[in-house]
């Protein structure tokens, strides 16, 4: 089960949501508060979740979820909805960075993300939503707020009552705006994006793995380290690219030895085919 699954588990669930995606962060520019003293209070990860209730009508959340020590549970911290969520600031529209801003109402908080692949999926996902959470807040037919529901009520009403009515409701809400994003995070073909970007979060994933199990020490008088203190062989992500090089060496010289071989092969069927047709031209006479 990966961690998405379990924040959606543990912090979600229990309060009608589901989650639609959370990604790793951390503070670019750590916030200073000057009546606290200094020190932190351990080691512990952020994840930025999107969510959207399971009642109707749906309510699309940002989350800052937080876990404490590595395996305590996770902890929400703070929550925002998306009408308080005024932009989204990819930063670099031109290239792919693991940076990027949420502006708020109340908040303005900048993050990096673990890589740049699991932001574009953030921001491609949280785009997507915002612009079918407004689409489906407009298309209420007859409801309040409504275009339908206003002309309907306009035309019914006398004038007074249209202007007290025009008087008393408040302008629509201001959607979310993306700003510094790519073109391929906001435009209509995401699908084969999306496919990219988790098949990028994988292999991250993997390479991280394998460097934390390389740099881990070894335990065991047969992994000791050498009296000169140089690691093991295959202990370093040196000797594994070496490794790699070297099968794909071997890989290469065989590929060209089949090759000599197939060559061969056609001469040899060749002059079989020649053989055979002058045999077959002297019997025939």
């Amino acid at each position: 089960m990966n961690i998405q699954s379990v924040i959606n588990r543990e912090v979600f669930a229990p309060r009608d949501e589901r989650i639609l995606v959370a990604v790793e962060v951390k503070r670019r520019k750590r916030k200073k508060v000057p009546f606290l003293p200094t020190g932190g209070k351990g080691e512990y990860m952020t994840y930025i979740c999107l969510s959207v209730t399971n009642k109707r009508p749906a309510q699309l959340l940002i989350t800052k979820v937080k876990q404490f020590g590595g395996s305590a549970p996770f902890t929400r911290r703070s929550q925002w909805s998306v009408e308080q969520l005024r932009q989204v600031d990819g930063i670099d529209p031109n290239k792919d960075c693991p940076e990027f801003d949420l502006v708020f109402d109340n908040a303005f908080d900048q993050w990096v993300a673990s890589s740049a692949a699991e932001k574009c999926i953030f921001i491609q996902i949280m785009y997507h939503a915002c612009q079918t959470y407004w689409e489906g807040k407009e298309r209420v037919p007859g409801g309040l707020g409504s275009p339908a529901g206003d002309q309907q009520k306009d035309q019914r009403a006398s004038p007074g009552a249209q202007a007290r009515r025009k008087s008393t409701v408040g302008p629509r809400p201001r959607q979310t705006e993306f700003v510094n994003c790519q073109s391929k995070l906001t435009g209509d073909a995401c699908t084969v994006n999306l496919v990219i970007y988790r098949c990028k979060v994988f292999f991250n994933r993997m390479k991280k793995g394998m460097v934390s199990k390389q740099s881990s020490p070894q335990v065991g008088a047969g992994h000791r380290a050498s009296p000169s203190g140089q690691r093991p062989p295959g202990g370093s992500m040196g000797s594994v690219v070496q490794r790699a090089s070297q099968a794909l060496q071997e890989r290469g010289e065989r590929l060209g030895r089949a090759e000599n071989q197939t060559v061969d092969l056609m001469h040899k069927a060749q002059q079989f085919a020649d053989t055979a047709h002058k045999l077959a031209l002297k019997y025939s006479n």
